[in-house]
């Protein structure tokens, strides 16, 4: 090292390699970024259409479902029951998320009271 570069010129030196290895950990997080950002975005569409797929598999399913009872009753009767089971299952599954939707809103016990506390408030704040 040269013994002529003076303190100030050795924190110049120091301030710019600091800056130029900021700038390149950050342009290194970018494009590190953009690649994770890619892979979800590739997970995403892949789940996506796994949903689609899982959704036909049902509908298959219950095709054959109405084709097995066809063998035994006329197809109508068939797709009756099948189609009375699957809405019998959507509305006990709607009841079950609704009661889970009511126990999550917030206690009316409590609000009463808060609502009371605010009204004692104001009557003791105008005293």
């Amino acid at each position: 090292m040269n013994t002529d570069t003076s303190t100030a010129e050795l924190v110049n030196r120091l301030s710019e390699q600091v800056s130029r290895l900021a700038r390149d950990e950050i342009r290194l997080a970018v494009a590190e970024l953009k690649d994770k950002g890619k892979h979800a975005g590739v997970g995403a569409g892949m789940f996506g259409a796994a949903d689609v797929f899982a959704w036909w598999g049902g509908l298959s399913v219950v095709a054959g479902l109405i084709l097995l009872l066809s063998l035994v009753l006329p197809p109508w009767a068939a797709a009756l029951i099948v189609a009375a089971a699957l809405l019998l299952v959507a509305g006990i599954a709607a009841l079950m998320g609704r009661a889970q939707v009511r126990r999550a809103a917030p206690p009316l016990q409590v609000v009463e009271n808060v609502q009371q506390d605010i009204k004692t408030i104001k009557e003791h704040a105008h005293r």
